[in-house]
């Protein structure tokens, strides 16, 4: 339920529902001021759950000045680079292509394509543990948002030579901690709505397959005392009868091992997979609304919802963008790592704070074996507290020198996978994003020929 403050000269304070971001307390400047604009769209001091539509008001009033002209639609298509100098880069949008020169650039996609086109190195996936001196790293079969034992994996229960239900892996399970490329799932965070007035029903998707979701079927047999929606989903509510819905437990929203290429991937693939994680959610709804072996008081929420009428219009009230939890991660001028999450180490030149959980997603849906049966479990889950709000190093979003000097990565920054799970939050990217744009302004004012060059204490006095 929401925790409203007491009114004070008509206004109320804070409205707090559910919200990924660690400690609110954390966020400042220009990020704050988003969620103060948001307020006063909800006649709050500060909203950090929103409809999206009202976030994208605000979005685009920022966007709505003399000085900033938007180019949607368009995708990284290269970068022409000369020594450590990006001079431009093209993008393109189906057959037309724009180029654009600058000093400075940016690199604020969650793929990090900018960052790869320019040469600078960085990692996909997750160190071994032994890189970094890590405990939190690499594989780990964790309890949270897992099978419990006994679902049996294969098609037919207790054949294997029927072969395994979609979505479970042939791999075998890598010892605790090793080192991989696998990537945490992806998911997409769905709007919905209550309100048959401005209801989209959703309806059964092209290519529905039912059989996608035997898993789901057999975890429902597995655990007949589990018959909540919230048990299944994080279901939070949001203003004017929308929900956000994410993923939680063993078979969810998240599309577990459906991602791999996705970071690497071109522009086409890419797209492939995003409707393919589309339309495996669209047909989760549909089965958990619809299919007679999901448990009744289950099939009648997920009935009463559909999609808003007001939301994501134009791609017909879905939301247009997955949730990229993590893709290329750089490698900076600082490594950020568990001992920075724990506060065994702090970084000198902070610029931003984190303070989420050390938070990864599952990797893989694999089989183990256990007194000698075969079962279905899932990897990849860790979710550990840090030690309080901690800093981000400036050197984090910096390439090292020799290999680009014009350009701040402040979303795939400088970490490694289990501290990037922590940082990846969107308050935080927007604290370091406005902490890049301070860097490039001081570095043009200044005649710096680096970012490099760019003192912190300068950005944090400028954000102070």
């Amino acid at each position: 339920s929401p925790v409203v403050g007491s009114e004070q000269g008509g206004i109320r304070p804070v409205l707090i529902v559910q919200t990924d971001i660690g400690n609110k307390q954390v966020v400042k400047g220009l990020a704050l001021q988003f969620y103060r604009r948001l307020g006063t769209h909800y006649g709050n001091l500060e909203n950090w759950v929103f409809e999206p539509s009202a976030a994208a008001s605000v979005l685009d009033r920022y966007l709505s000045h003399p000085r900033i002209k938007a180019i949607k639609g368009y995708h990284l298509a290269d970068a022409c680079k000369e020594g450590t100098d990006i001079r431009s880069i093209r993008v393109a949008c189906g057959a037309d292509t724009l180029t654009f020169k600058a000093p400075w650039f940016i690199d604020c996609s969650y793929e990090g394509d900018l960052m790869a086109a320019a040469g600078v190195e960085y990692r996909v996936g997750r160190e071994d543990n032994s890189e970094y001196g890590e405990t939190w790293n690499g594989v780990h079969k964790m309890h949270l948002h897992q099978f419990p034992d006994g679902v049996d994996p294969f098609v037919e229960p207790g054949k294997p030579e029927s072969g395994l239900l979609w979505g479970i892996s042939t791999q075998k399970l890598s010892p605790e901690g090793t080192g991989d490329t696998l990537v945490q799932a992806y998911n997409y965070r769905i709007c919905l709505t209550d309100s048959l007035e401005n209801m989209v029903p959703i309806e059964k998707p092209a290519g529905y397959d039912p059989s996608r979701y035997e898993l789901l079927v057999r975890l429902y047999e597995a655990q007949p005392h589990m018959r909540d929606i919230n048990q299944y989903f994080i279901w939070s509510p949001m203003p004017c009868r929308k929900t956000d819905v994410n993923n939680r437990g063993a078979f969810s929203t998240d599309m577990i091992g459906m991602n791999y290429d996705y970071p690497e991937a071109s522009w086409e693939r890419r797209e492939q997979i995003k409707k393919a994680h589309k339309d495996y959610t669209l047909g989760l709804l549909y089965f958990t609304a619809t299919d007679p072996r999901v448990p009744e008081a289950l099939r009648r929420e997920v009935a009463r919802w559909g999609l808003p009428k007001d939301e994501y219009v134009e791609s017909g009230h879905w939301t247009p963008l997955l949730y990229i939890r993590e893709s290329r991660r750089m490698v900076g001028g600082y490594v950020a790592t568990q001992a920075d999450c724990e506060g065994t180490r702090t970084a000198p030149d902070p610029v931003a704070l984190a303070a989420y959980t050390m938070d990864s997603h599952n990797c893989q849906r694999v089989v183990v074996h256990k007194d000698g049966k075969a079962m279905v479990k899932n990897e990849g889950n860790v979710e550990m507290p840090v030690w309080s709000p901690y800093p981000v190093s400036y050197r984090s979003m910096t390439p090292i020198r020799s290999e680009c000097v014009n350009l701040l990565v402040p979303v795939c920054c400088s970490a490694t996978h289990i501290a990037y799970g922590s940082i990846r939050m969107e308050p935080v990217f927007m604290c370091m994003g406005e902490a890049a744009g301070r860097a490039v302004a001081i570095a043009e004012k200044g005649g710096l020929g680096a970012v490099q060059d760019v003192d912190s204490r300068d950005i944090v006095a400028r954000l102070k």
